[in-house]
Order: structure tokens, then sequence, then C-alpha cells
């Protein structure tokens, strides 16, 4: 049985050990076990609040496989983006020329630096051991936050936005890199990626303020300009299956595009329901194969098998000790994807 959670304080060993699978363009991902356990300890303290608004609190999250007792995943929701440190993206705007002597009017798009300091919440940090590939597991890892979200919707915006992994080879070169952040930085991109997360302030200093008009880019800079890296085209697609949306903002160093959605408009939180659980059960009759959470700050979320009815739910022993309730308690129900 897989299940999400919150993570805790005694993960941070196994939690470390996965993310080193994790490949170039993972950026939050890329950081040494003092900052993880910083990252830990700032979202148990989030949990730990019982009321709270969203301030750039991290939600972070771990899959664990309770058959064999190890973290094969993680995912995180960041609360709010910007604040004291702004979020920083590109978005790309059309700039006109036109001569009316010579009968000519061209669009250019032209990358303008965009800074936010009252952001949206941000979902992100999400890797899955490469072993756990398939089977619908990458899709429950995701769509678990949405859950959370929905059952706390006071610590969260009303948009969500997902920054996609660009184009970046196996080595750590990017090509948008190479062609533009590369010439004011004097790193390279996996040392700029590892610097952002750490501190801001650095991009400010020295990312050009002026547009950028991309044709003056090299061919190789503009053809990855809103695309994402060959891994994450299945994450994109779910994420579009689920609301969100391109909307011209690209990540200011591969060149990935950040993709948007109103809370209401996620498929996820929009088709869930909240129930009490009415009986626990050795075996569901009329199953259904369900993504399913506990509604508490302490989350726990699974694939359950249940029947869910219109004010009520039944579920089996399995998923009730997956997510550590009992009858009366009330719990989310959603399919995992849309019937076809």
């Amino acid at each position: 049985m897989l299940v999400v959670r919150a993570i805790q304080e005694s993960d941070i060993d196994s939690l470390f050990e996965l993310i080193q699978q994790s490949e170039f363009g993972l950026t939050t991902l890329k950081v040494s076990k003092k900052k993880l356990k910083e990252r830990i300890d700032h979202s148990l303290r989030s949990f730990a609040q019982d009321e709270a608004s969203p301030q750039g609190q991290p939600y972070v999250f771990v899959m664990e496989d309770m058959t064999h007792g190890k973290i094969v995943g993680t995912c995180a929701v960041y609360s709010k983006v910007g604040g004291f440190q702004p979020f920083y993206t590109y978005e790309i705007r059309k700039a006109v020329h036109e001569s009316e002597k010579l009968g000519i009017r061209k669009e250019i798009d032209a990358l303008h630096l965009k800074q936010e300091h009252d952001g949206p919440t941000e979902i992100g940090s999400l890797f899955l051991s490469p072993e756990y590939w398939g089977g619908g597991h990458g899709r429950m890892l995701s769509l678990s936050r949405f859950l959370f979200i929905a059952d706390f919707p006071e610590r969260f915006e009303t948009e969500i936005i997902a920054e996609m992994r660009g184009v970046v080879n196996a080595d750590g070169k990017s090509p948008m890199w190479a062609a533009l952040g590369s010439h004011f930085f004097q790193v390279d991109f996996p040392k700029a990626e590892t610097l952002s997360v750490a501190d801001k302030k650095f991009i400010a200093d020295l990312m050009p303020t002026h547009p950028i008009y991309i044709p003056l880019l090299p061919p190789e800079a503009q053809a990855v300009i809103g695309e994402v890296h060959q891994n994450t085209k299945p994450a994109l697609a779910l994420l579009k299956q689920e609301g969100f949306e391109y909307r011209g903002v690209v990540d200011i160093f591969d060149g990935g595009p950040a993709i948007h959605c109103h809370v209401e408009n996620v498929r996820t939180i929009r088709e869930s329901q909240c129930v009490p659980v009415a009986d626990i059960v050795s075996k569901v009759k009329n199953v259904s194969r369900l993504l399913v959470s506990n509604g508490q700050l302490n989350f726990r979320c699974c694939m359950g098998n249940v029947q869910l009815n219109s004010d009520s739910i039944v579920i089996d022993e399995v998923t009730a000790l997956s997510l550590k309730v009992k009858v009366g308690d009330r719990i989310r129900a959603v399919t995992l994807k849309t019937p076809q």
C-alpha cells in the first residue's frame, strides 16, 4: 500500500537519499542535508499551526511504501510565492514595430522580467523514484496535494501556479541558460539553480531589467522557451487535464513554462466530495477505487476501496488503517482521473 502523508522529522535520512536520484532542473530538490532539514522543520511548523493564512509556508509530503517501509516519492505545496524575496519569471509580451512609410508592421516576442511580491500558491518539488513510475503512482502523488488544499482553503491563495522543468540535458546544460543567464551570472546552470533556492537577491542584482527580444537569441534557445524536459511531459499533461493553462510565463533560468489555474477550476478539487465514514468493513460491496484523504492536518492519502454514497462513504479496513480514520470521521474522495 502506498500512502502520501505529511513529512515527519524522522524522514530526513530517507528523503535525502531519495532526492539524490533527482536530475538537473529540479531546483527545489537540489539542496544540502542542512537545507533539507530546515525545510522539513519549516513544514512541521506549518502543519502544526491550527489556523494560518498564506504567508509562504511550505507543506512537504512524502509517499511511503508501507509494505517495505521506505520513502519513494515527495511533493510540496508552497502557500504563497513572493513576499520578502520576490518571485521572478519572464513574461512573454509582443512588441509592435511599425513603419507607415515602408509599409512594415512587425510583432516581436520579448521577455520581460517580472517580480511578484504578492504571488499565488505554488505546487512543486515533486519527485518519484523511477522504480515506482507507472501504475498511476505519479498521478496519485501529484493530485494528493489538491485534496489537502480542498480541505484547508484558507491556508492558500485562490490561484495556483506550477513551474515546469525546462529543457536541460543529463550534464546539466541548458540552452536557455547558455544563451542568456550565463552572460550575467558567470556560473553554470546547476550552480545557479542551487543558489536560487538559498537566496534570490542575486537575481535582482545581476539579471537584465530591459526586455530581451527573443529573435535575437540563438535558435537553440528560442526552441526551448516554454518547452518542458522530456521526463516532465507526463506531469504537464496531467496538470493540463486538471485545468492548468500556459499564459506565456517562463522560468528565467531554463525557460520552462509556468502554468496557472484558479483553485475552484482544479478538477480534483472541484469534483472531490467530503463525506463521513458510515462503516468500515473487511470487503466493500459495489467497490470503487478512489483517491481518498483523511481531511486532517496530519495528512494521509491513498488509493482506497470504497463505496461512495451521496452523503456518506463505506471503506475497507486496509483503507481505514492507511488513513488512520474511524467511523464518523469525514474523509475526502475523488476519482484519480475523469472517466473518458
